[in-house]
């Protein structure tokens, strides 16, 4: 199964996103398809860039987002 999910970066104590495509057996922060954007939590408002082309062509191809990746979709009005 195909997961749109968070890949995390950034130092301790400083998380820093990416919104990747993977599998779903791959680790967190391990192999992944494509990247769709990134997300930054640490600044005010939070940073969000989503290339919203890609990240609907894989939501009709059937991968599924997780709940954070959903909710940031919302936000953004992808779904």
């Amino acid at each position: 199964m195909v997961k749109i999910r968070l890949r995390r970066m950034g130092a301790h104590k400083k998380p820093f996103y990416r919104i990747v495509v993977a599998d779903s057996r791959a680790p967190r922060d391990g192999r992944f398809i494509e990247e769709l954007g990134y997300y930054d939590p640490m600044k005010k408002p939070a940073d969000v860039k989503i290339d919203e082309e890609k990240a609907k062509k894989w939501l009709e191809t059937g991968a599924q987002p997780t709940d954070t990746v959903r909710s940031l979709f919302k936000k953004n009005g992808i779904m």
